[in-house]
């Protein structure tokens, strides 16, 4: 199954590295290496070790057994100091700037040319930005605040920073979760050219078309261990997700067939201006109704006003009928209407807290007696809903931000579940988790349907809204411009219509 390295030496090397926390092995005996000149995809589900590997390439945790090797030559990390002076850059999902500084100061960030009598030397900084980002082939103001950068552009800084400190290693963490297609396809030309440079790329990804495009081999991780290591060019994407699931999935769109009872959901007129303009639709019992379209289309200020969490200037939300209060979440929910938003981290979730207040949050109150919130029915109530949705945690008690990126989802939908609602908003359900969750997540949408309720569901990937929905609206310019029944919603259909070519009206 597993494919050698290539002639000569890798330039860092991973040799059967373990690393335990407690009494969970994060890591067990992985080993693979990373060549100069090449773009290496490390694959896996969430919680499969993959963070772990990064945070010990980083600097951040020390493997418990096993070896790094750079440049054939054993080198153990302290810190991420260290990890850096020997060449080791990672560009995380969301980058780490420091917002009120200039884009050329966060480059040289303590690293500072200096004049005479120790002045900082600013035209040298202002210079050595200039440069990298002439050979890196974008334009970014050096002297402008990082502040306001797009996620793309912060992470174009990154890259700079990281060529400014002679990075020969680059570990691109999600880069991409965040990125348009656009902007995927700039930060991918900066990556090949280091690559032809000769740098050395481990590239994370849940995104197999990226992996297929970018990478020339790929390393396979299933819980903590090492499953395989090919080259792209011998193995099927197929392949890749039997092996990281370790099963053959049944479907990654298990769609029931549902026949759609009464309208629950009902949107007349909906107006923001400069936003949205004139969105009309209904969402019946037991139906999945996908808004699609490009990024920038309004879907998701169209559904965050629809629950009340954004003000709208004009129309009506009725669930059941009754006339929702405009600009209140708070009717919304009582009106029994959820919204699971694309962002989990800053809206979903309060990453601090326990995984089992998160859940019951919404909750508080009907579990509460004389005032009092009840720890044994809170605990109850969370690990129901977290063993239906297949949760992997350690504790309940654990604070909610120390789980993978899809059981943090698992979570926010848990916690909206647990109220019962009769219409579900789902915002970018599957963003950024691993294909095992997705399938997970879509069978849970798909059950929830056949029970009964009304799904909105907003998705960039293509693939997820045919796989799902029963009835596609697509959306530009903040404009409803086609409305496709499942039958007759293709790729093309779609596209055509988020592009404004017609062909789909």
């Amino acid at each position: 199954m597993t494919r050698q390295d290539p002639a000569g030496a890798p330039l860092l090397e991973v040799r059967g590295v373990t690393k335990s926390f407690g009494a969970v092995a994060a890591v067990a005996g992985v080993s693979f290496g990373l060549h100069a000149g090449e773009a290496h995809a490390l694959v896996g589900e969430n919680g499969a070790g993959k963070s772990t590997i990064v945070k010990m390439l980083a600097g951040v945790h020390k493997p418990d057994d096993g070896t790094l090797l750079l440049d054939g030559e054993p080198v153990e990390f302290g810190s991420p100091a260290d990890a850096k002076a020997a060449g080791i850059a990672v560009i995380y999902q969301e980058p780490t700037l420091f917002p009120d500084l200039s884009v050329a100061e966060n480059i040289v960030m303590g690293r500072h040319p200096r004049k005479s009598l120790g002045r900082i030397d600013r035209a040298a900084i202002r210079a050595e930005a200039e440069r990298l980002f002439a050979r890196l082939g974008v334009r970014i103001d050096p002297a402008r605040p990082a502040r306001g950068l797009s996620i793309a552009d912060q992470q174009i800084v990154e890259i700079a920073k990281a060529l400014s400190a002679d990075a020969r290693v680059l570990v691109m963490d999600e880069p991409t979760a965040a990125l348009t297609r656009i902007e995927v396809e700039r930060l991918f030309t900066v990556a090949r050219a280091l690559r032809q440079e000769g740098a050395a790329i481990m590239f994370i990804s849940h995104r197999f078309e990226e992996i297929t495009e970018l990478c020339q081999r790929v390393t396979i991780m299933r819980d903590g261990k090492h499953v395989s290591t090919d080259a792209l060019e011998d193995v099927t994407v197929e392949e890749m997700v039997k092996r990281m699931v370790g099963r053959d999935l049944d479907a990654l769109f298990p769609k029931q067939d549902v026949e759609p009872g009464a309208v629950v959901l009902e949107v007349e007129g909906l107006a923001r201006e400069g936003v949205f303009r004139d969105i009309s639709f209904s969402v019946r019992a037991g139906e999945i109704v996908a808004f699609a379209g490009l990024v920038g289309s309004g879907r998701s200020e169209v559904v965050q006003a629809v629950f009340g969490v954004d003000e709208r200037d004009a129309g009506v939300v009725k669930v059941s009928g009754k006339k929702l209060k405009p600009h209140s979440s708070r009717a919304a929910m009582a009106a029994g209407m959820a919204l699971v938003p694309e962002d989990r981290r800053q809206q979903g979730l309060i990453m601090d807290l326990s995984i089992e207040r998160n859940v019951t949050l919404p909750r508080s109150r009907a579990l509460s007696k004389l005032g009092f919130l009840s720890g044994a029915s809170e605990r109850q109530e969370a690990r129901h809903w977290t063993e239906r949705l297949r949760t992997k945690y350690r504790r309940l008690g654990d604070p909610v931000g120390t789980l993978s990126g899809g059981n943090q989802q698992k979570v926010v939908l848990a916690k909206w579940l647990a109220m019962a609602p009769k219409v579900l908003i789902v915002d970018e359900p599957t963003r950024g988790i691993d294909v095992g969750t997705k399938a997970e997540v879509h069978r849970l949408m798909s059950s929830l349907a056949a029970e009964g309720v009304a799904v909105v569901m907003v998705s960039s990937e293509l693939p997820e809204v045919l796989g799902m929905a029963d009835r596609v609206l697509v959306m530009r310019e903040g404009r409803i411009v086609a409305e496709l029944p499942r039958a007759e919603a293709t790729e093309d259909s779609v596209m055509f219509a988020a592009m404004g070519q017609g062909a789909a009206a």
